[in-house]
């Protein structure tokens, strides 16, 4: 991907922020990432929260679950020039958790969890 980091159109179908995101797709420490960013500016991971396929676009559901002038990625983003001023106002009409502490306890239940090997 060339040029400044944007998010797609709409969270993907099994964005950890979206309501309704089918089961056992992530691991349960991929969803343990999501309060972090919760917390005060201040205290917020320094990273842009990209999506989870790793083709380089800017998370839908992360933007889009608040106001993404709150996010300090966000912020450190577009002051790098790593993110397209564009994300500064996403919005999506496609329904989010409102927290990602609200994602990460809803999802658990949803966490993919490793097979246990067999005793037989």
């Amino acid at each position: 991907m060339g040029g400044p980091a944007m998010p797609r159109p709409r969270p993907r179908a099994s964005c950890p922020y979206r309501c309704g995101a089918p089961s056992g797709v992530w691991d349960a420490s991929e969803y343990e990432k999501l309060p972090e960013y919760d917390r005060a500016l201040q205290d917020q991971p320094m990273a842009v929260f990209y999506c989870h396929p790793g083709d380089g676009a800017v998370c839908s559901g992360w933007l889009g679950h608040r106001d993404p002038s709150d996010l300090l990625g966000v912020r450190l983003g577009l002051i790098e020039g790593s993110l397209d001023p564009a994300c500064l106002d996403y919005r999506t009409e496609v329904t989010l958790f409102g927290s990602g502490a609200e994602a990460a306890g809803t999802s658990a239940t949803r966490a993919r969890t490793p097979a246990r090997p067999s005793t037989s």
